[in-house]
C-alpha cells in the first residue's frame, strides 16, 4: 500500500472518530430517549397500563384534543396504538446512536458507518409520516395534540441530525436514497390515512355493521353491570374503533350494552343528547358520571365500574 493511500485511510478514520461526529450522536440519542417516553407513555395508557394522558384544559398553542386525537380512527394500526410503532422507531434511533459510542477498533468504525445510513434513512420514513400524521390532525381530525405535535418534532430533527453527522462522500446516493424512502413512506402513509378515514360500509344505511365475536360469561356479566350502573357508550355507526370495542364485548353482551348513537343519518339517532353531553370522540364511555373517550380494555371498564361479577377472559 502506497503512502498516499495509507495517508488518506487513516485520515478517513479519524474523520470517523471526530468530535463533531459523537456529540451528534449523543444529541440524537437524547432526542430519541425523549421520543421513547412520548411515545411510550402514550402506548401505556392506550393499553391502561398507566392512567389517561391529558392536555391542559386551556391546551398548549391552542391544542387541547389529546384524547380526540389518540382516539381517532387514525390513533390505532394493525390493531394498536400508533404509538407503539413510534416507540420502536425512537428505540431503534437509541440504539443505532449509542452503539458505536461503546464499540472499540475496526467494529467501531464498520458499524458506525453503517449506522448513519440507518438513521438517516429511518429519520427520513418518520420525519415524512410525522407531516402525513400532521395533515391528518389538521384536515381529517380538525384538533391538534402536543404529544404528537412533540413527536413530529422529534422526528424532523433526528433527520437533520442525521445529515449533518454521517461521512457522505457520495452525495448523489445520499439525495436519491433519501428521495425513494420519502416517496415511499409518504406514498404508503396518505393511503393509509385516506383508507383509515373511510366510513365502514354496512348493508343497512345508518346501521353499524355487525359484531362477529362470541362473548363468554364475563363479558356477558360486565356488559349487564354496565347498564345495571346505568353506563352508556356513546358511538357512531361509521366509527371503527366504536366497531373494535364492541367486538371486545362480544355479539351477546353488546346486545346488552346502552348504546347511544351519535351521527346526525344514524338510525335511532340521539344527536341532541350527544350534543347536550359535548360529545367529541367515538366511543365515548360514561361512568358513574364521567365521560371518558376511546377504546377501553374490558378490565378498566370492570376496575372504574366496580365489577365483581366471573372473571373476564
Amino acid at each position: 500500500m502506497s503512502s498516499s493511500r495509507l495517508s488518506e485511510r487513516l485520515g478517513s478514520q479519524r474523520r470517523r472518530g471526530d468530535g463533531g461526529r459523537r456529540w451528534v450522536r449523543v444529541v440524537m440519542a437524547v432526542l430519541a430517549t425523549i421520543g421513547v417516553i412520548d411515545t411510550g407513555s402514550i402506548t401505556l395508557s392506550k393499553w391502561g397500563w398507566i392512567g389517561d394522558l391529558s392536555c391542559s384544559s386551556t391546551g398548549l398553542f391552542g391544542c387541547n384534543g389529546c384524547e380526540k386525537v389518540l382516539s381517532s380512527a387514525w390513533g390505532s394500526l394493525l390493531g394498536q396504538p400508533l404509538a407503539l410503532f413510534g416507540l420502536l422507531g425512537y428505540g431503534a434511533v437509541l440504539l443505532m446512536a449509542v452503539v458505536p459510542l461503546v464499540l472499540q477498533g475496526d467494529l467501531r468504525v464498520s458499524l458506525g458507518q453503517k449506522s448513519w445510513w440507518g438513521l438517516f434513512l429511518l429519520s427520513t420514513g418518520m420525519a415524512v409520516f410525522s407531516g402525513v400524521l400532521l395533515g391528518v390532525m389538521a384536515f381529517g381530525i380538525r384538533d391538534c395534540c402536543p404529544f404528537c405535535i412533540l413527536s413530529a418534532g422529534l422526528s424532523s430533527a433526528l433527520f437533520v441530525l442525521s445529515l449533518i453527522g454521517g461521512d457522505w462522500e457520495d452525495r448523489g446516493q445520499l439525495i436519491f436514497s433519501g428521495v425513494i424512502t420519502a416517496l415511499l413512506v409518504g406514498v404508503i402513509g396518505l393511503g393509509w390515512a385516506a383508507s383509515v378515514g373511510r366510513p365502514v360500509v354496512d348493508s343497512a344505511p345508518g346501521v353499524a355493521p355487525p359484531v362477529r365475536s362470541e362473548s363468554n360469561a364475563g363479558q356477558i356479566a360486565l356488559a349487564e353491570h354496565l347498564t345495571a350502573s346505568g353506563a352508556k357508550i356513546y358511538t357512531a355507526y361509521w366509527c371503527p374503533h366504536c366497531h373494535d370495542q364492541k367486538e371486545m364485548f362480544g355479539r351477546q353482551a353488546t346486545e346488552k350494552l346502552t348504546v347511544i348513537e351519535c351521527a346526525p343519518d344514524g338510525r335511532n339517532s340521539q344527536r341532541e343528547l350527544c350534543e347536550a353531553k359535548k360529545i367529541e370522540g367515538y366511543p365515548t364511555w360514561e361512568i358513574n358520571g364521567q365521560l371518558d373517550s376511546g377504546v377501553k380494555p374490558l378490565a378498566k371498564l370492570a376496575e372504574v365500574s366496580g365489577y365483581q361479577g366471573p372473571a373476564l377472559k
